[in-house]
């Protein structure tokens, strides 16, 4: 059923619900409409072709809910939309277009599938998807979408983590590739990177060598971990504390071969030759590197649990079980062990 009325707020609140859905055209504006439901709920909308005359798609624009605006209102914006089509503008097409526009969070998990695991070595892929999932996909910023997000969203955020300005930066940097892309996929016009104008924090390299007596201490404490022995003072009582086997393997290794944290991290038995007492890392943070393997290294790996096909990482993370898994950061099994030492 179809009638046509002036639309007005008498004539709009006179309108019955009659079980079945219908609509009453607006005698003055072509296309301008109230939808009523089988119950009375009273949608404004709009209809309107695209693509030119009767050829065109027909498009159902849904202008609002008559309570929520007044009938005035509604035909306001109707006419508004009227004279954005009649420039070949599509209002309706527009919002459904926003409303499947991704978020942040959106965005930055197709980064990593699209971009970064194809793209990346592992170790890097890892440590991409660990400043995501740990930093920004839990901002504020995750449920904006892609094409609202301006400079003073990530100022912002970089701001918040001022306190951490190596991590400030590659969050900054990860973003800023994640929006490149954004461009390419089409969901941000060229050339409005929000991250362009966010400067990155100053980083101040240190570098910081244990002496022999700070290193047997360390070996000391290393020790008790593993055997579970760790007193910790916290809330001024000693508590005792055990860091994972990884972690301690991890930190025996760096301290052995005086290698990068993410070359021993990153580290698979494949790669490792026992007997000629070295590691041929394929792909290094210099490119292809060799890692001279002495005793004391040779000692931890062998106590280590090897997969039988000799293949996965050396320092496991999870529940250990799984050899492709690896251990993420040794952060937290640093400051633990080193609490008393450095």
């Amino acid at each position: 059923m179809a009638e046509k009325i002036r639309i007005t707020k008498r004539s709009v609140d006179a309108l019955r619900a009659t079980g079945a859905r219908y609509i009453a055209w607006d005698t003055a504006l072509s296309g301008f409409g109230v939808r009523v439901g089988p119950t009375g709920s009273k949608t404004y909308v709009l209809k309107y072709r695209v693509g030119g005359g009767r050829a065109g798609r027909v498009r159902w624009g849904v202008v609002g809910q008559h309570g929520a605006l007044t009938p005035d209102q509604a035909r306001v914006i109707a006419q508004r939309w009227t004279n954005e089509i009649a420039a070949g503008g599509d209002p309706a097409g527009d919002k459904q277009d926003r409303r499947q526009m991704p978020t942040v969070a959106d965005l930055m998990n197709d980064y990593i599938k699209l971009h970064v695991e194809p793209r990346n070595k592992s170790s890097t892929a890892i440590y991409v998807q660990d400043i995501v999932e740990r930093i920004i996909c839990k901002d504020p910023i995750a449920k904006l979408k892609v094409s609202d997000v301006s400079t003073a969203d990530l100022a912002r955020l970089h701001a918040r983590l001022i306190n951490r300005p190596t991590t400030a930066n590659r969050v900054r940097s990860a973003l800023s590739t994640a929006f490149n892309l954004a461009e390419t996929w089409g969901y941000r016009p060229r050339h409005s990177n929000p991250c362009q104008d966010v400067q990155k924090y100053p980083e101040k390299a240190k570098e910081r060598y244990l002496s022999p007596p700070e290193l047997a201490k360390l070996g000391a404490v290393l020790s008790k971990a593993e055997e579970g022995e760790l007193q910790i003072e916290q809330g001024g009582k000693l508590r005792l504390r055990r860091i994972n086997r990884s972690a301690i393997a991890a930190i025996r290794l760096l301290i052995f071969t005086g290698a990068r944290k993410g070359e021993i991290l990153g580290l698979r038995w494949e790669w490792i030759d026992m007997e000629a007492g070295h590691a041929s890392l394929p792909d290094s943070k210099t490119g292809k590197k060799r890692i001279l393997l002495p005793p004391a290294a040779l000692e931890v790996l062998r106590g280590l649990d090897k997969p039988e096909t000799g293949r996965g990482y050396v320092i496991r993370g999870g529940d250990f079980s799984d050899p492709e898994i690896p251990l993420v950061n040794i952060k937290d099994p640093w400051g633990l062990a080193s609490a008393d030492v450095v």
